[in-house]
């Protein structure tokens, strides 16, 4: 196993305002990563503006065991006062937006004083919310184009993030009110993913959980706030790029991985990520 390191981060453009400090960042790392953050004095919301390392993952420190890491999605967010631990398996560069809420300013939006509950803290390593990723969008183009009212749109950009993140809580309590799977049922899907070999069926996945195909889709939204299928799927593309970060053929890879075909692999590869496997093979291999 390569040597355990921390990314390092460089800062492209930035613009401060307020109610938030925005960044575009670069984060270079060259191999396995175990990074500790915390931040006191800002809520920390990044979107991955290109595929996140190979099997992120995170769990927060005070709260959970050393033993659970749950899947960095493409926007999280980093509560203040809380400390995650985030690892990867890295090898690659990273950009990001960031955007630095200030806890005061933000508390303003929320009814008393926010409690970070289990479901929420699970939920905000990986939010799915459309409105919060078209938000960080228009941040980064803020920051990439500046305007002559840049730090105005700044501050409105921030805010209206500051109102999006209090309903994205509201829902997930809405979610826990509406009932998901347990946490055992979910640990047994999780492990049936990262088996080698073709993917499960929804079938198989409710057999494993013993319950039926319709109770599994609803409770999985309910529990994990994607589709099983969305979730099925990205678990399938991490479990690709792994593999093309070693020596295996793309023949091998696509068998293991219950495709077909190496073409038919390709073809979906190439729709979820914009590369072919072999050009995502070397541009893997050229930065190490």
């Amino acid at each position: 196993m390569g040597q355990i390191q921390h990314s390092s981060m460089q800062v492209d453009a930035e613009l401060a305002v307020p109610l938030a400090r925005a960044q575009l960042v670069r984060f270079d790392m060259h191999g396995p990563v175990d990074n500790v953050m915390q931040r006191n004095d800002a809520y920390w919301l990044d979107l991955c503006l290109t595929p996140r390392p190979d099997n992120a993952r995170a769990r927060y420190c005070d709260r959970w065991s050393p033993q659970r890491f749950e899947r960095l999605g493409k926007v999280f967010l980093l509560p203040a006062g809380e400390t995650v631990q985030a690892r990867s398996d890295g090898g690659q560069r990273q950009t990001s937006i960031l955007c630095h809420l200030n806890p005061d300013n933000v508390q303003q939006w929320f009814d008393g004083e926010l409690s970070w509950t289990d479901q929420r803290l699970r939920a905000s390593l990986d939010i799915t919310e459309t409105s919060i990723h078209g938000l960080m969008l228009r941040l980064a183009e803020e920051l990439r184009h500046p305007g002559f009212a840049s730090e105005a749109l700044v501050e409105l950009i921030a805010a209206q993030l500051a109102i999006e993140l209090r309903r994205y809580c509201s829902s997930i309590d809405d979610r826990e009110d509406s009932g998901g799977l347990a946490p055992w049922r979910l640990r047994l899907i999780d492990e049936r993913l990262h088996e080698d070999g073709s993917m499960p069926s929804l079938a198989e996945l409710a057999e494993l959980c013993r319950i039926s195909v319709r109770q599994l889709t609803r409770g999985f939204r309910a529990s994990r706030g994607c589709s099983v299928g969305d979730y099925i799927a990205q678990n399938r593309l991490s479990r690709a790029r792994q593999l093309l970060a070693t020596d295996k053929s793309i023949k091998a890879i696509a068998c293991e991985l219950g495709f077909s075909s190496p073409s038919s692999f390709g073809y979906a590869f190439r729709r979820d990520t914009g590369e072919t496997p072999g050009e995502y093979r070397e541009r893997v291999f050229s930065i190490r």
